[in-house]
């Protein structure tokens, strides 16, 4: 199996799953033209569309994408009406399995409320959305500090290999603010020379794993909710 980064809008990431037959699915494609044009190219047939959650820079590209390749939209059964052209509702824990593709939906609240991540087990793949980030987790629209700090401690519990594909380029903004509140983080000092490595040659810093998340994510660290609701309201401010 194979991933394929997509840049969309100004930092957002879609990805491509592609597997040995060139069928794909796409994850929070913000808008069709990038997609399309590397499908095209490359003669990629676009079977499904996973979604994480509804704000419309994850969907922007549902309508155009669904309409040209009759792909399926999948999504959390509580965003069935949010979520553009939405065609399978999914459910917590739930096991889906078609043609190549075998991954389990998990319900993680906190960003949004019918927030979910894509886990493909057998490839160690992560689609985070907008819960977990490179060195950073998603700002609380619908849901609560509990709902979040309760989301990032299932991460821990993955595989410390599994490769994470969060929804947008944040890294570095990520970085300084880590660096900033835990100033100690031999590792993290390690990881920033590589983010900037990676930027300047303009490659992209995802994926990351579970292991580098658990030694430099600040919030992923956090031990209490109390500390990770500091932490938030803090970064929120950054």
């Amino acid at each position: 199996m194979q991933i394929k980064i997509i840049k969309c809008l100004q930092d957002n990431y879609s990805y491509l799953i592609i597997d040995s037959n060139n069928n794909a699915c796409v994850v929070d494609p913000s808008e069709s033209d990038p997609v399309i044009n590397y499908l095209e190219e490359n003669k990629i047939s676009l079977k499904f569309i996973l979604n994480t959650h509804h704000h419309y820079d994850h969907v922007g590209g549902n309508k155009v994408l669904k309409k040209k390749y009759n792909a399926k939209v999948l999504g959390y059964i509580s965003d069935k009406e949010r979520i553009p052209e939405i065609d399978i509702f999914l459910k917590n824990k739930e096991i889906w399995n078609t043609d190549a593709f075998k991954f389990q939906i998990f319900h993680i609240p906190g960003h949004t409320s019918g927030h979910i991540c894509y886990y493909f087990k057998d490839e160690k793949f992560l689609f985070t959305g907008d819960t977990l980030f490179s060195l950073g987790c998603g700002r609380i629209f619908e849901g609560t500090y509990e709902q979040m700090f309760s989301s990032l401690q299932l991460f821990k519990s993955f595989p410390k290999d599994t490769k994470i594909f969060c929804g947008h380029e944040y890294t570095l903004k990520n970085s300084e603010f880590c660096k900033k509140y835990d100033p100690k983080n031999k590792k993290l000092d390690t990881r920033i020379l590589k983010i900037k490595n990676m930027l300047s040659k303009g490659l992209p810093t995802i994926p990351t794993t579970i292991e580098d998340e658990l030694d430099c994510n600040i919030f992923l660290r956090s031990g209490d909710l109390e500390t990770f609701s500091k932490l938030r309201d803090l970064k929120d401010n950054f």
